[in-house]
């Protein structure tokens, strides 16, 4: 590594402190932004707090978790002050259950754009929970939502100034994991890149919520970040069956359409494996660059 390369990450970890829930966005829907030194779980301590009542529009962050988890019960984990972990807490109760798999596509959405405005890291999103760091594949970011009664908790962990040499191999067939500094990012401010990604999940949640769920409000958006449709992928369903096909469409209850030799099938949950990308389907970076990304 050349001197300007240390250089940076003595700078990245130099910039590490704690983050103050106080110069965050709060108001309005946000009625709560705290912030915790540790936390096992943020999800569960939210989850907690749902079921003593808590109004949504609570946001808890936590600089560092002791048993912070993904799906699949995948561990999260990162040094303190260098990710944002937090969860939100959520009521939809105008929303039909069906259509609360909006959720974490909705998040990502939020988390994406947040990152690109703030930041200048080009991310894309990888269905249904990941952000991705373009054009060199990476993980930034994971979304988990869980339910509870009326109340959906979504928990977001995105790498901000973790380094490369910070990170765990990845698994067996997994993406690496990046951060926000190993993509170039030009701010690693957490309260900054945090209030952007409360103010545009807000805007969205409200609108889908107030909706009733309808998936305009979102899916257009939605797909015009997607890196997954248009890519010939591999879905690992739960159960252990494997489907394979390409990813076409995201229908009106969030669910992933792969299209196989047999027919169509809406898939609500998986872990979705990129094969590859065809040459017919454009990129979800081209999709933006002519304009069908949706509004932001």
């Amino acid at each position: 590594m050349g001197t300007e390369g240390r250089t940076q990450e003595q700078a990245a970890r130099a910039g590490r402190k704690a983050l103050d829930a106080a110069t965050v966005v709060r108001g309005g829907f946000w009625h709560t932004v705290e912030s915790v030194a540790q936390a096992g779980s943020t999800n569960t301590d939210v989850l907690l707090r749902a079921q003593d009542g808590v109004a949504e529009g609570l946001a808890l962050v936590a600089e560092e978790q002791t048993a912070g988890r993904g799906r699949m019960g995948r561990a999260w984990l990162s040094p303190p002050h260098a990710a944002l972990m937090f969860s939100l807490l959520l009521r939809p109760a105008p929303v039909p259950p069906a259509r609360w798999g909006w959720l974490p596509l909705l998040t990502g959405v939020a988390v994406v754009t947040a990152i690109r405005e703030v930041t200048g890291v080009s991310a894309t999103l990888k269905w249904p929970n990941d952000v991705l760091a373009a054009p060199v594949p990476g993980k930034l970011a994971g979304i988990l939502a869980e339910a509870a009664g009326d109340a959906v908790v979504v928990g977001v962990g995105l790498n901000v100034s973790i380094l490369p040499a910070e990170f765990p191999p990845p698994g067996p067939g997994a993406l690496p994991a990046t951060s926000l500094f190993a993509a170039g990012a030009a701010v690693l401010d957490r309260e900054l890149i945090l209030g952007a990604i409360l103010a545009a999940f807000e805007r969205r949640y409200l609108a889908w919520r107030d909706g009733a769920g309808d998936p305009a409000a979102i899916r257009g958006e939605y797909l015009g970040w997607c890196g997954t449709l248009g890519r010939q992928v591999r879905v690992e369903l739960p159960g252990g069956q494997v489907l394979s096909g390409e990813a076409v469409d995201v229908d009106s209850d969030g669910r992933l359409v792969v299209r196989s030799s047999a027919s169509d099938v809406a898939v609500a949950a998986g872990d979705v494996v990129h094969v590859r990308l065809p040459g017919a389907h454009a990129s979800a970076a081209a999709r933006q660059a002519t304009g069908t990304a949706g509004t932001r």
